[in-house]
């Protein structure tokens, strides 16, 4: 035993906190005995150990990529003299707001490559801002191509591809839709997209993520190509990313490469984790002002709209954050697919492949295991780790869906969560983790329960 007296006052209590065999006694004005640390022991399983071991350098390449679109980030708040006074709130239409409203935007659109970006917390997901989008491009007789396969299924009302009720959706005001099927490796039908447009297409379509589909994610030069395929066809053709779940994850965003808009939600990547709400809408600006007329209404602009409380201040810091988590999203994703896969699993994309979204989707087979999985991650997370995730009705989901989400921001994809639709092939979809580490200590109570 090790013993560190005070040496003016003498030691006369012992208390002896039992941990390991190994103690250490620090005295004072009482004698306490800590535990020994044993630097040695990992806090993960085997499997877990073995895969990060193994990983090093692709983690090193997602270090390298945080500080490149960190010294993005950081050069346009500097260009834009991001101060301490654009954290305030406001209240009623905002018109007193204190310029915070116009600097994000601002800097948003810079860091995008976009001449304009509206972010606001009154888009509710970001199926709301892709569909403020959607509606900005879109007018009766005009025809919404996605060349990306189907889209994320809560578009599908949306769009009119499943009935909405007469609620208004674009199919309702005499919006045409089709799709260009995915080709068999999961990625773009190049020769079919040559041929696909129509005189009367009006918006091209493009999902960057998966989705809930079993296929590639669309990297940001894929996106470009495709762009430039589709203006070639038709110059005056409008093209918009739907951009959730890729955000930072590669040097450029489609902006970059010609995408007239690009939508997606603050409580994913762009948020840092940290946004309470919101999302966004970037790219030109006629276009970007047309999306925030169909948020508002015509005549407003994107000068209204108050953003109560300290909800300014976690914008401006959750951009700021978030290349940074987004690079522990992407190594949770490699670890998972590493782990998952030594399992027996299909995972996709694959181990050690480049990513171009931070959704990690694993193959379960069976209802069973799926609910087993969404169970085991509910109880390694930090907030409502007592509940027991149940399949049911969501709303803009057809079919019953099981969400796995401990978040201390509802929904909060970036922070740690998993989903998936209760059918065939039975995948499970992860995402998020503000440290690969939570993924870690996840895959060990994981592993037990399947």
């Amino acid at each position: 035993m090790a013993v560190l007296c005070n040496a003016i006052s003498a030691c006369s209590i012992t208390h002896t906190l039992r941990v390991t065999s190994s103690k250490v006694a620090v005295c004072s004005s009482s004698r306490v005995s800590v535990p020994q640390l044993h630097l040695s022991d990992s806090p993960f399983v085997p499997e877990v150990n073995k895969a990060v071991d193994s990983l090093s350098k692709e983690f090193r390449e997602v270090d390298n990529l945080v500080a490149r679109n960190t010294a993005r980030v950081l050069r346009a708040f500097q260009r834009v003299r991001v101060g301490s006074h654009h954290f305030g709130g406001s209240t009623g239409y905002g018109h007193e707001e204190a310029g915070g409203r116009e600097a994000l935007d601002e800097a948003f659109a810079e860091i995008f490559g976009a001449e304009s970006a509206i972010v606001r917390a009154q888009f509710f997901s970001g199926t709301h801002a892709i569909t403020c989008a959607l509606f900005a491009f879109l007018r009766p007789g005009d025809e919404l191509l996605a060349v990306a396969g189907a889209p994320y299924d809560t578009l599908e009302e949306v769009i009119g591809k499943r009935d909405s009720g007469g609620l208004g959706s674009l199919k309702d005001f005499g919006v045409e839709y089709r799709e260009v099927p995915l080709a068999e490796d999961g990625g773009l039908d190049w020769d079919a997209l040559k041929t696909s447009l129509r005189p009367h297409t009006k918006c091209a379509l493009i999902q960057r993520s998966c989705g809930y589909s079993w296929r590639r994610s669309l990297s940001v030069t894929e996106i470009g190509q495709a762009i430039n395929i589709i203006k070639m066809q038709n110059p005056s053709c409008l093209v918009m990313v739907d951009n959730c779940y890729g955000e930072f994850v590669d040097d450029i965003e489609p902006p970059m490469v010609g995408a007239d808009l690009i939508a997606g939600s603050l409580i994913k990547n762009p948020g840092g984790t940290i946004a309470p709400c919101g999302g966004y809408v970037a790219g030109r600006k006629r276009w970007v002002e047309a999306a925030a007329a169909r948020l508002s209404a015509p005549g407003l602009g994107v000068d209204c709209g108050s953003t109560p409380g300290d909800i300014m201040r976690t914008f401006f810091q959750g951009l700021y954050l978030s290349p940074q988590m987004v690079g522990e999203a992407i190594k949770g994703s490699f670890l998972i697919a590493e782990v998952m896969a030594a399992r027996g699993y299909k995972v996709q994309p694959l181990s050690r492949v480049k990513r171009h979204d931070t959704v990690q989707a694993v193959q379960l087979g069976s209802r069973e295991r799926l609910l087993s999985f969404c169970e085991a991650v509910q109880r390694s997370s930090p907030v409502s780790s007592f509940i027991r995730p149940v399949a049911g009705a969501t709303a803009g989901y057809a079919s019953e869906v099981i969400f796995a989400d401990g978040t201390f921001i509802d929904g909060s994809t970036s922070e740690l969560s998993c989903d998936g639709p209760l059918r065939e092939p039975f995948s499970v979809f992860c995402q998020g983790g503000t440290h690969w580490t939570q993924w870690g200590l996840v895959l060990g109570e994981v592993l037990k329960s399947l």
